[in-house]
């Protein structure tokens, strides 16, 4: 199954740098502030701080005045970046990169289409860098899709009684209703091409 869905995880990660960069040459930020400016819940983030730490993204200091900063320059930080840390590949379907997949028959263009998507995603992921996103002064890429009415429109059914701060990240983390029933089905998997496949661990690979 398809399935481009940036996770709250990944959400929190990119606000937490994006908090960061904003904060650059006032020193350290502890991450209960950044939580505080951010609403997201205290122990996630420091899990999601490591993590980036690990990365090299961020960097932490301690001491009475410590906290995080980040480790390199934001406008070399993008989006697409933060989020494979979080989420691993941009773009996958099921457990797969696009470009391991191998139909037959009338099927067989298909994985070009999901090839085409996952780089339609990395067009805009990995243009957009973090100090851009904290000026607001966002690239073509973006602003051209943006600016399209269509974009603002949903294409799924949506449950009129489902307003729209159900679900937004940084309250509390809970998703609206709905958002989870297909984690619960059985999902169909998609032909693999010779000698494909997840790799031993079961998470997806960093590559996309």
């Amino acid at each position: 199954m398809w399935e481009m869905r940036v996770s709250v995880r990944a959400d929190y990660a990119v606000r937490a740098v994006i908090e960061l960069a904003a904060a650059e040459g006032l020193g350290p930020m502890s991450a209960e502030h950044i939580g505080h400016i951010q609403g997201i819940p205290l122990k996630f983030l420091q899990n999601i701080l490591a993590e980036l730490k690990q990365e090299g993204i961020v960097a932490s200091q301690r001491g009475p005045c410590g906290g995080f900063v980040l480790a390199r320059d934001p406008n070399l930080i993008t989006l697409g970046e933060i989020i494979r840390v979080t989420d691993g590949p941009l773009a996958r379907v099921g457990d797969y990169r696009p470009d391991q997949l191998n139909y037959s028959g009338h099927t067989a263009a298909l994985r070009d289409v999901w090839v085409a998507v996952r780089a339609y995603i990395r067009d805009v992921l990995d243009e957009v860098s973090v100090a851009e996103v904290c000026r607001g002064e966002l690239p073509p890429v973006v602003t051209r899709q943006s600016e399209r009415i269509d974009a603002w429109v949903p294409r799924i059914k949506v449950d009129p009684k489902q307003g729209p701060q159900l679900g937004v990240p940084g309250q509390g983390g809970r998703q609206g209703p709905g958002r989870g029933g297909a984690s619960g089905r059985m999902l169909a998997r998609a032909p693999i091409a010779s000698g494909a496949g997840p790799t031993s661990t079961g998470r997806p690979e960093a590559g996309d």
